[in-house]
């Protein structure tokens, strides 16, 4: 969530996209983010140029034009984050819970009663309903508990901590609020259980780690992917020898076919 905040560019296109259609976030808002993160709108100073595109922002949620001046409003009020739910943060976390789970159910329960289909039955139907609406929980909390961070860091403890000074703003605003809805979030994966956990992090671990490490390599350094290529499929063909049933899904299923007579 940091990468897709500050280097989009790091994470794969596809994932980029699905991320923005989840966090349904006004462009605007994660723009002023990254100008604050590399310094280009500062509490204290007023620049047309830079803060132009908050006003229209301002305009569109009906907000005062003030809310969009770094020399006026410091920090820029949370009213500006929750987008035109109100001043209140945890309104908008509720509200962006319900909206979450709402835009999740709508999805899964399609894709999982679709699957059911394969077998029909009544066991396979409530499976189905059920499996949606703790996915659609988890991804909805996930969402809701990433914007509550970053109100906690603007409003709720960032300034008590910190303080109220413009210097205290644009560090909060310039990473630290980010880095807690980022801190935030990451507890939503305790509503899943043990083995969907496991899932999960081994889905999201590679695209964590890409954000870190180069995408491509030089051809000089080509043998390291080759190497790690060659150790990952080495484990996956000895597990399904000696363990087949830890390598779970489709993949699992072809590999167990394959390799085991």
């Amino acid at each position: 969530m940091w990468a897709w905040i500050y280097s989009p560019d790091r994470l794969p296109r596809s994932y980029n996209k699905w991320i923005k259609s989840a966090a349904a976030v006004d462009h605007r808002l994660v723009m002023a983010l990254r100008k604050m993160r590399y310094g280009e709108i500062k509490y204290g100073e007023s620049t047309v140029e830079s803060t132009e595109f908050l006003k229209s922002m301002c305009q569109d949620y009906n907000l005062p034009d003030s809310y969009a001046d770094p020399q006026r409003s410091i920090p820029f009020p949370c009213e500006i984050v929750h987008m035109g739910t109100g001043k209140s943060c945890e309104y908008h976390t509720a509200s962006r819970l319900f909206h979450s789970f709402k835009w999740a159910f709508s999805t899964y329960l399609p894709l999982n009663l679709l699957l059911s289909l394969r077998k029909p039955s009544r066991a396979r139907t409530i499976h189905a309903i059920s499996s949606s609406i703790k996915s659609s929980a988890f991804l909805g909390t996930f969402i809701a508990l990433y914007y509550y961070g970053i109100c906690l860091a603007r409003t709720r403890l960032g300034p008590k901590i910190l303080g109220t000074s413009a210097s205290a703003a644009q560090q909060i605003d310039s990473g630290l609020c980010i880095m807690s809805g980022c801190a935030m979030c990451g507890w939503s994966v305790m509503l899943e259980n043990a083995g969907r956990q496991k899932e999960l992090g081994m889905f999201v671990a590679p695209r964590a780690l890409a954000t870190l490490l180069p995408r491509r390599y030089e051809l000089k350094y080509q043998w390291r992917e080759n190497v790690a290529f060659a150790l990952s499929v080495a484990i996956v063909f000895t597990c399904i020898r000696e363990q087949p049933d830890r390598v779970r899904g489709v993949f699992g299923k072809v590999l167990r076919k394959v390799m085991i007579p």
